[in-house]
């Protein structure tokens, strides 16, 4: 089969690779679409190697129809058009992976529209809704709420009765997160975000705050949280050291953790993905969230992709088609 491979130079080309077939509890899947993460930019550096045994092909979501079931595989036939989280793998013709793993591709959903919604809504779904406990009514800070995750989890913010605030690189991408559900937000160069949720929040804060940016942002979120507030930390794009005002943590009874997701065992991503499939897929046939997607490119033009993602000029995902 056909794959995206890297060279020792990190030059990225469409070559030959063995196929992988499906193990016990496997599908394999003919891919149709997959999506770019910053994960694959990170890891085309060497700053982000796949966990033991993952794949070491880029791609962390896909879509396509199941071309082979594994032994012990029930609920997936051959010739089902799905879209499934991966560990690695999805820049090629076929995939394999658990079949815990996979999901319905939605009613009327193209492929490239099914692989840019399963990583960012599961990242989403994780981190505000499940790590972060958010409930009814409780406000939420989305930093870089134009990414794909931003937009998935402003979506979801909105289905479920969540308030959001969203920083943000542009007046553009400000104008289109106000439309597709946040109350409120601001530009990033701003640096006083704190005061801008101050206002908006009339001076409580935020309960649930999800966070990409990391050091630089560390105290200022801190600043925004409510008492027994929750700072979930999914990125480090912003700096990986800072100090922090553990007195506030006390006093506001705060909790800080950090979330990944491709690490995660595959009990742990299976239980995840029938959250997602009982409790968000239902809102995509009702029209209640939907994929955003910036731009398309067939898989051989993988590198003007990346280059759309590293200029930060993206609202919503990137997708390769195959």
């Amino acid at each position: 089969m056909k794959a995206i491979v890297q060279d020792a130079q990190q030059n990225l080309s469409w070559g030959d690779v063995p196929t992988p077939l499906p193990k016990a509890g496997e599908v394999a899947i003919s891919v149709k679409a997959t999506a770019v993460n910053r994960a694959d930019l990170m890891q085309r550096k060497g700053l982000y190697p796949p966990p033991l045994g993952a794949s070491e092909i880029m791609g962390l979501e896909c879509a396509g129809t199941i071309s082979a079931v594994g032994p012990g595989v029930t609920g997936w036939q051959v010739g089902e058009s799905v879209c499934a989280l991966l560990t690695g793998g999805g820049y090629a013709e076929t995939v394999v992976c658990p079949a815990g793993h996979v999901l319905p591709l939605p009613s009327g959903y193209s492929f490239a529209q099914g692989a840019a919604i399963v990583e960012v809504y599961a990242t989403a779904w994780l981190n505000i809704f499940l790590e972060g406990a958010a409930k009814l009514g409780e406000r939420v800070l989305i930093h870089a709420g134009a990414s794909g995750v931003g937009t998935a989890a402003i979506q979801l913010c909105k289905a479920l009765g969540n308030p959001c605030f969203v920083t943000v690189g542009s007046q553009p991408k400000l104008d289109f997160c106000l439309k597709l559900g946040a109350s409120a937000g601001c530009l990033r160069q701003d640096n006083h975000f704190e005061e801008r949720v101050r206002d908006w929040s009339q001076g409580a804060g935020v309960d649930v705050i999800l966070d990409c940016v990391g050091a630089d942002y560390l105290d200022a979120n801190l600043r925004s949280l409510n008492t027994d507030g929750r700072l979930v930390l999914i990125g480090i794009m912003g700096g990986r050291t800072a100090s922090i005002d553990l007195g506030r943590m006390l006093i506001k009874r705060l909790k800080v953790w950090g979330s990944t997701l491709r690490s995660r065992d595959n009990q742990s991503k299976t239980a995840l993905i029938r959250s997602l499939r009982e409790q968000v897929w239902p809102r995509f046939e009702k029209g209640e969230l939907r994929s955003i997607i910036h731009a398309e490119y067939p898989i051989q033009e993988v590198e003007r992709a990346f280059a759309d993602i590293a200029s930060n000029a993206n609202i919503g995902k990137i997708v390769l088609t195959v």
